[in-house]
């Protein structure tokens, strides 16, 4: 689909709103996953999410987060769809093709409602309908008690394609997992610094990179090294990854992700998890902490104040994610 924009113009009568310029997405998620996504969609978005969509003035391409669906534009808006029909006449695509698709948002529709609402707001719209490879896709749906219609995005499920790996661990995120911790650690890429010191086999840094997030990983194990470089060659990423202690890392990075080590073969004392979490301090900022129990008094211990705490499910097995900055950081703000 081509990346060609529109220029739409509202009718100046009580029917239209004529304001800055918003975005309604679409999303969903699996029961287990609720609180992670809340967190991702309120990290990206700056708003909680309501039921099925959120609403927020920031852009985002949709496949930054493994949860969202669509991005339509609120371009046209109106409170009957007797409004709207007149509204969207004024639609001017000239020669381009285009395609509208209903969007459950606010309301649900049936497959018959979906398909009676296109066309008839379709039929309105100045130009020449293409139903398999438009050059402009529209959105059609209600939300915050409006009927909107605006250019659309669909989300691209790149994180699926980083399931082809070809080295795996047992104990790694999910890549959806992967893709929602570099989101809520990293919401806006640019001029930010990243590290992940116990990387693994690079699940979060595959992530990361493919979003634009400037990222390095560390890992003691020399296996978990060698799997990550070649998870990374895989997908043609650059090789960020050593082998190192984090105790003995040096450096200030905006954000840091730090997944405890927790297998039968990682148990860790309490003292080097309080040594692992004071250097965690020492590198980054923003700094998430992921273990597979609740570790506040360890966390506090270090000087560590915990700014928010997500469980991340699958059936019984849950992990913490702990968001956390120095005192001393939030001191300084």
């Amino acid at each position: 689909m081509c990346n060609q924009s529109i220029s739409l113009y509202l009718q100046e009568d009580d029917s239209t709103i004529e304001s800055p310029l918003h975005y309604i997405y679409t999303y969903a998620c699996h029961e287990d996953e609720v609180e992670l996504c809340d967190l991702e969609l309120r990290s990206l978005l700056g708003h909680s999410p309501q039921t099925r969509y959120i609403k927020s003035d920031i852009a985002i391409a949709p496949n930054r987060s493994p949860f969202i669906h669509y991005r339509i534009a609120t371009q046209y808006e109106a409170s009957t769809l007797e409004q709207l029909e007149r509204i969207v006449q004024s639609i001017e695509l000239e020669d381009q093709t285009f395609k509208l698709i209903c969007i459950d948002a606010e309301q649900l529709f049936t497959y018959e409602e979906k398909r009676l609402l296109e066309r008839r707001i379709g039929m309105n719209i100045k130009g020449t309908a293409h139903m398999k490879q438009p050059q402009i896709l529209l959105g059609l749906t209600f939300a915050d008690q409006r009927w909107i219609v605006g250019e659309c995005v669909a989300s691209e499920p790149i994180w699926l394609h980083h399931n082809d790996k070809p080295r795996h661990y047992s104990t790694a995120f999910s890549t959806r997992v992967a893709r929602a911790v570099a989101n809520i650690a990293v919401p806006q890429p640019q001029g930010m610094t990243m590290i992940d010191p116990c990387c693994g086999i690079g699940t979060v840094l595959i992530e990361a990179l493919s979003m634009g997030i400037q990222i390095v990983g560390y890992d003691l194990n020399p296996l978990a090294v060698q799997g990550a470089r070649e998870n990374l060659l895989h997908y043609e990423m650059p090789d960020i990854v050593r082998i190192a202690d984090m105790r003995a890392l040096e450096g200030r990075y905006d954000a840091l992700v730090l997944d405890l080590p927790y297998n039968l073969c990682s148990v860790l004392s309490q003292q080097t998890r309080l040594e692992m979490l004071a250097s965690a301090k020492r590198l980054g900022e923003r700094i998430l902490i992921l273990a597979t129990e609740p570790i506040q008094e360890s966390i506090a211990e270090v000087g560590l104040q915990i700014l928010e705490v997500c469980h991340i499910r699958k059936r019984k097995f849950v992990r913490y994610l702990f968001i956390c900055q120095s005192y001393q950081a939030d001191m300084r703000l």
